[in-house]
């Protein structure tokens, strides 16, 4: 079985700060981390991989230092990783990043499976996974939190906010995790002499069938035009009177003050 990972790296979200003259994200000195639901996905790669044989591919779009991040992949038991970075690829949005992505895929070439991280911690759109589905043309489950392959046939369970959804399909598909579905393991330090190793191939927009056109800022619909810290809530009041009539009266009457009722 063929399977690849898309995974990308964030900053650490217990350091993020926001520049109030920018209103924009202060990456410097912020440390970097893989995607948490990515190394889910990692993870569910690595035990099917176990369970039915094959090769781990993981493959990341990002700056030179996202190596860092394919290499903790490669540690935990990856056997190959492909860094997709070029400045044509700079300020992406959602759509042509997943195009990028399907495009890197495609270079690729042979693979049965797609595993991708509910969403990204950064951005928390949870759209890239569904994306670069429809530009494969294959199927895509959504919030996989329980995996089997059996034959050419995938079963799974997907969370939803009632339970769970039992779903079918062939491969080849593309499924984006949940924390749930696992607990990542740790790289071992073989699995780290090794990646330390590994030299990561880099493509560029010159190495893929892109459009120029779609790639980049430039193929990108959509922009953040500014990020800010939500403002903090108000403690509520807190009405305790004798009896439980007396606090109805009290919170009415404050409630019509508030021209609320």
């Amino acid at each position: 079985m063929d399977i690849i990972v898309c995974v990308k790296q964030v900053p650490d979200t217990t350091e993020v700060k926001i520049d109030p003259q920018t209103n924009t994200l202060i990456r410097q000195g912020v440390p970097s981390i893989v995607n948490p639901f990515d190394k889910n996905a990692v993870e569910a790669a690595l035990q099917l991989k176990e369970q039915h044989g094959g090769k781990v591919t993981v493959i990341s779009m990002g700056p030179p230092q996202a190596q860092e991040s394919l290499k903790e992949c490669l540690a935990m038991g990856a056997d190959e990783a492909v860094l997709i970075s070029d400045r044509a690829f700079g300020g992406a949005d959602v759509l042509a990043t997943s195009y990028t992505l399907a495009a890197a895929i495609r270079k690729i070439g042979r693979y049965d499976l797609v595993l991708c991280g509910k969403q990204a911690i950064d951005g928390d759109t949870a759209q890239v996974g569904p994306e670069i589905a429809e530009h494969l043309g294959i199927a895509q489950i959504t919030y996989v939190a329980k995996l089997a392959v059996e034959g050419d046939n995938v079963r799974v369970e997907r969370e939803h906010e009632d339970g769970y959804e039992i779903l079918e399909t062939k491969l080849p598909v593309l499924l984006s995790v949940v924390k749930s579905i696992n607990e990542p393991r740790f790289p071992t330090i073989k699995g780290k002499m090794r990646a330390s190793r590994t030299k990561i191939p880099v493509w560029g927009a010159a190495d893929l069938a892109v459009d120029p056109d779609c790639i980049g800022l430039k193929g990108s619909p959509t922009q953040v035009r500014r990020i800010f810290t939500p403002p903090q809530r108000t403690q509520g009041v807190v009405i305790q009177k004798e009896t439980a009539r007396e606090t109805v009266v009290e919170l009415i009457a404050k409630l019509t003050d508030a021209k609320l009722v």
